[in-house]
Parts: structure tokens; sequence; C-alpha cells
């Protein structure tokens, strides 16, 4: 198994993927990929980032670890957490450190 990295996703910026809740599929737009700061001296396998997805359901979806499908990259398990509402809908950030 192998450590996802920002790389990984930043090619996907504006692309669906699909989690699955229950019984329905929810569509998350991935339309954020940010590295982010790592302290001084810390040994790291990768960059840590993160990701900020949108959902423009009306329904708040609580934060847990989605499975979620992406057409290009297959089947990842990806923890995101409500974060913030605009005109669209909610926003929801997953951290990889």
């Amino acid at each position: 198994m192998r450590f996802l990295t920002l790389e990984d996703f930043q090619p996907h910026v504006g692309t669906v993927f699909v989690g699955q809740l229950a019984d329905s599929e929810v569509p998350f737009q991935l339309v954020e990929v940010q590295p982010l700061q790592s302290s001084a001296g810390a040994q790291l396998y990768r960059q840590p980032f993160s990701l900020v997805f949108r959902n423009e359901s009306a329904v708040l979806f609580p934060q847990q670890t989605y499975s979620m499908r992406h057409a290009s990259m297959g089947d990842q398990a990806i923890f995101v957490v409500p974060v913030a509402r605009d005109a669209t809908g909610f926003l929801y950030q997953a951290v990889f450190n």
C-alpha cells in the first residue's frame, strides 16, 4: 500500500468523487488541493496536504470516513469534516499528515 500524495489529487481538481453513504451515493466535487506546513526537521513519509470538497446537497453530512470512488483514482477511504457552508452547499476538508 502506498501513501497518497498531493500530486495524486492535483490533476483531479474540479472532478467528482462519489461517496458511499448507507444505501446512497453522494457526489463530492474536489475544489481545492493545498500543501500544509510541516514541522522543521520532521521525518515525514509525504508532504502534508489538505483537500476541500463541495457537496451541493442541503443536507449536512457528518464527519466520518467515506468510501469515495473516482473515475481515474478508483476507490479511496477518505475522512472528511464539514468546515463551511457557502451559497452552493457545504464544504468538507480532508487532511493528510
